[in-house]
């Protein structure tokens, strides 16, 4: 388990720290005698003293050996790889393993905060550690060969979540983990889909993912909340081929082990499943009219996140929502009205009140507690700043950037989000163990003193924002 720990570990601790570098106007011969002096196969590029590219053995072979060319004639410039794939050295090593596989790459450059090289690390670095680990998952969902394979690493996820819990991972790291290891099976599965029975699949499309799966925030107790956007000039025969597959993936997704979404969306569904110009318009139906139904799907998908295709039509729909809300803050209105609904249940001398009938009596509904008011809170404020990029972590800190919120009170924030979510995940991990279904439900007897204390505290917090957002988007002006 010690060993595995070392996966959430920051990047600088296992970087190399001595790294050649090279100018990109230097020569290529130049470059090539240094390699070979060093023993090494490749070489960073500066330029203006900052990391600029890569120039690898592959570059070599396959830029100058293959098609002919002098390397007399050439600077390291015309054949380095760039724009260059980097990783910050307080990043974990999991967030290197996974961009590595994602790039289809063997090194990543290491750049410290403010941008500047710190080192290297390499597939080889991370293959020195031990073999039953997120990594050696990672390579087994990406040798899949079938859908039973996947079902199989499917449910070693769970396994894997269930033996790290406990261990002192921080919540935003093992959140994080469970989302980038849900991507590579979902990514892994288009990929056998297409091969064997959708080679002919128009690429003029983008499969998203939505809610806590679009933001990376994914726990034990997920189901699925996907669409097709594509392009808006694709034959009929095209769309009847994007149906059939958007139906086999959602059954192969279901077959594996991820439950259908209760509300139906899913992509195999004709109204999560349009072109541009369609999805624009349904936009525009959500945002200008905010009915509650309206407000709870629109704020559901402007959590979108492209998991395979084109992800230019994904920006063009988000440009277009900002472009909306620009002109009408009716919808954000709403939406933030919506959130300060879900109270924080909380009674007099701070006792927490708890579910009094139904197959959760005596329990705590943890996400309608707080999470969901803190991410939805968070939501509109980033949407209303046109900073909607990653998770309720990257936006908050986004926020604090531009001004929005104060960096006391986001960590603040931080600090009761990270404790709700890590209260869920563990409950869920003792449901998962009991061989009960993992819920949003927490059993209060169940944490201890300091916990229920925590817990109390972190309610407050959400109570805070709460009226924090009342204020922010002047509520009081708004009639119910």
């Amino acid at each position: 388990m010690a060993e595995e720990n070392q996966f959430f570990r920051p990047v600088r601790d296992f970087c190399q720290r001595q790294v050649m570098t090279c100018g990109a106007g230097d020569s290529l011969v130049s470059a090539v005698s240094t390699m070979r002096e060093r023993n090494i196969s490749s070489m960073v590029v500066l330029r203006d003293g900052m990391p600029d590219g890569i120039f690898t053995d592959r570059d070599l072979r396959n830029k100058v050996v293959a098609p002919g060319h002098s390397p007399l004639e050439l600077a390291v410039g015309d054949i380095m790889h760039s724009p260059l794939a980097t990783i910050g050295e307080d990043d974990v090593l999991y967030e290197a393993l996974y961009r590595m596989s994602r790039l289809k790459i063997h090194r990543l450059v290491v750049i410290d905060d403010q941008g500047a090289l710190a080192g290297i690390i390499t597939d080889t670095d991370i293959l020195r550690l031990q073999a039953h680990s997120p990594h050696q998952l990672v390579l087994d969902i990406e040798k899949a060969a079938s859908i039973d394979d996947l079902r199989t690493l499917h449910a070693r996820i769970q396994n894997l979540v269930l033996h790290l819990s406990g261990t002192g991972i921080p919540i935003r790291d093992m959140v994080r983990l469970i989302a980038n290891l849900n991507d590579q099976v979902l990514i892994r599965l288009i990929a056998l889909l297409r091969a064997d029975e959708y080679a002919d699949l128009t690429n003029d499309f983008a499969f998203v993912v939505m809610g806590s799966e679009g933001r990376g925030e994914q726990t034990l107790s997920t189901d699925q909340d996907n669409a097709i956007i594509h392009g808006d000039g694709l034959s009929a025969a095209e769309i009847a081929r994007l149906e059939a597959f958007s139906h086999d993936l959602i059954e192969a997704l279901i077959s594996i082990g991820v439950p259908p979404c209760s509300g139906g969306i899913m992509a195999r569904n004709p109204e999560w499943r349009r072109s541009l110009s369609d999805w624009k318009m349904e936009l525009n139906r959500w945002l200008t009219t905010p009915k509650p139904e309206n407000v709870m799907t629109g704020s559901m998908f402007m959590d979108l996140r492209t998991l395979y295709g084109r992800d230019d039509l994904v920006r063009s729909l988000r440009e277009h929502a900002f472009a909306r809300l620009g002109t009408d803050q009716g919808f954000l209105m709403r939406m933030a009205q919506n959130m300060t609904h879900f109270l924080p249940p909380l009674g007099w001398f701070g006792k927490i009140k708890l579910e009094k009938a139904g197959p959760h009596r005596g329990k705590l509904d943890i996400k309608k507690a707080g999470i969901f008011a803190i991410t939805d809170g968070v939501k509109a404020l980033a949407m209303e700043a046109r900073k909607l990029d990653g998770s309720t972590h990257d936006r908050i800190e986004m926020l604090v950037e531009a001004g929005v919120i104060k960096p006391q009170d986001a960590r603040d924030l931080l600090a009761s989000f990270d404790f709700l979510v890590m209260t869920r995940l563990r409950s869920q991990v003792d449901a998962l163990r009991a061989g009960a279904e993992p819920t949003n439900h927490v059993a209060l007897e169940t944490l201890n003193v300091m916990q229920q204390g925590e817990l109390r505290l972190a309610l407050e917090q959400v109570a805070k924002f709460q009226g924090f957002i009342k204020h922010h988007f002047r509520l009081h002006l708004m009639r119910d």
